[in-house]
């Protein structure tokens, strides 16, 4: 075979390569969207926040697995799962339930919820919520003073966490792009 023909093969095969990646990539994206509606529902939250979360932290992969023991699609802990199962009146509950994408959601949201509830008097609880989600309460509290209080601009300016500041823009950003497709 001629070069030309050759250099037309490998651009086809490109291109189909780029597509299945694509395709796969979009179905993983909508593979968990009944699960967390439903969590969603059940705790009052934007399923499109709960997707985002979602998307950060397991990129859709329910058998994700963290290194300081998080598990599942919202990379729970375990101190937090028990906060959960108690909550709900779940007795006999593992950690490890939380491979199962249902629990998994039903207690990320719950979480969630939580930390949205503890910042209500400020002008967008959500940033500060995932940063809580992120970095843990007590950072939080050394972020939020001054106008930092009530002003998430400020807060987020205020994180010196690199990492934690990329994981609540990036979040936020993705929240916005799913607001609306999840309906």
């Amino acid at each position: 075979m001629k070069l030309r023909t050759w250099i037309i093969i490998l651009i086809v095969l490109v291109i189909d390569a780029g597509i299945l990646w694509w395709w796969q990539g979009y179905r993983l994206a909508r593979s968990q969207d009944a699960v967390i509606r439903a969590a969603a529902e059940h705790y009052d939250l934007d399923p499109a926040l709960v997707k985002a979360v979602v998307w950060r932290e397991s990129r859709f992969d329910a058998d994700a697995r963290g290194t300081s023991g998080e598990l599942g699609l919202m990379q729970i802990r375990a101190a937090a799962a028990g906060e959960w199962a108690e909550a709900a009146g779940i007795s006999d509950f593992h950690h490890a339930h939380l491979l199962n994408a249902t629990s998994n959601t039903l207690c990320g949201a719950w979480y969630l919820r939580t930390l949205l509830d503890r910042y209500p008097h400020t002008d967008d609880p959500v940033a500060y919520a995932l940063a809580d989600y992120n970095a843990g309460r007590s950072r939080v509290r050394k972020w939020n003073t001054g106008t930092a209080e009530t002003n998430s601009a400020a807060f987020i300016e205020n994180i010196d966490f690199p990492m934690t500041r990329e994981y609540v823009e990036a979040v936020k950003k993705k929240y916005e792009a799913y607001r609306g497709k999840l309906e």
